[in-house]
């Protein structure tokens, strides 16, 4: 794994977070520190979450000032804050995308443009992974993940054809098995590759992302200081839905302010130099209670 991911939105979430000499901010997804890395630069102290111990690692070569780093999940902040006898933090930042390293590391089993083994998880002490669903869950189960967290419309079809052809060890094994249950019309005129919508839901699946989220933002507003920031970019409208329903409902309750009317979405310089940045949407918003 190298350094070579670019963060997403960066200086539009820095300047969203307001990073103030001596505040705190949380990076709920470390990465490799490019986020965390403007926060220290203007001064902030840093807490940086990430269940990648190897990300974890590598943004301690790459971060410089008043960080701690800690392996686990983002919605578990509350009890490192408890260790570090922090009550409240000035900031919370989350990129909910997965980074370049990670897709580009074929032995993850991210993406489906590389072979490698079903794997998925971003965490690797966890139990679960992409291979288990795929060959040990039921066909009812399989469908209802590949909708509920891939909106894949296909979902009972390609299903059915997972069942029928297990074992499926690799990527590549599955990709085959999701094209041939899509028929050539449908698949050649969707936007996106046919295995997108799969690999996400399982994924999401694998590292119960949204469920984590919901629980991020709900503690977010335990946890904020008044006038305090959080930070979402996220990558897909499961998570921006999420997103943007929560905050609503905190500036119903008068708990938060809403500052991005509409999300922010990367500049065409940007996408050009990121293509991965393409699909990204920022929210922020300010606690005034």
């Amino acid at each position: 794994m190298t350094s070579s991911h670019i963060p997403v939105l960066l200086n539009e979430s820095i300047d969203f977070l307001n990073v103030e000499i001596g505040k705190i901010y949380i990076d709920c997804t470390l990465g490799a520190g490019g986020h965390s890395k403007e926060i220290l630069k203007k001064g902030g102290k840093l807490i940086g979450i990430d269940k990648d111990r190897v990300a974890l690692d590598l943004a301690k070569k790459n971060l410089s000032g008043d960080f701690t780093l800690f392996h686990g999940s983002f919605s578990d902040f509350p009890k490192f804050l408890k260790e570090l006898n922090i009550s409240k933090v000035d900031g919370i930042i989350a990129d909910l995308g997965l980074s370049s390293m990670q897709l580009d590391n074929s032995e993850r089993g991210f993406a489906y443009s590389k072979d490698g083994p079903l794997d998925m998880r971003m965490d690797k002490n966890s139990n679960l992974t992409a291979w288990d669903i795929v060959n040990t869950f039921s066909e009812k189960d399989i469908a209802d993940i590949l909708w509920n967290y891939g909106e894949e419309r296909m979902s009972r079809k390609i299903a059915r054809k997972i069942i029928f052809s297990r074992p499926i060890n690799t990527t590549s094994e599955l990709v085959k098995v999701i094209e041939s249950s899509i028929p050539p019309k449908l698949r050649y005129s969707r936007r996106r590759h046919s295995a997108l919508k799969t690999f996400q839901a399982l994924r999401i699946y694998v590292n119960n992302e949204l469920q984590e989220l919901e629980v991020l933002l709900r503690n977010s507003s335990k946890y904020l200081h008044k006038n305090g920031r959080i930070v979402i970019i996220s990558f897909h409208s499961l998570e921006d839905r999420i997103v943007k329903h929560r905050f609503k409902k905190y500036a119903q309750d008068g708990i938060f302010k809403i500052l991005t009317k509409k999300p922010l979405v990367p500049s065409e310089k940007e996408v050009y130099n990121n293509r991965r940045s393409h699909s990204a949407k920022l929210r922020c918003a300010e606690k005034i209670v």
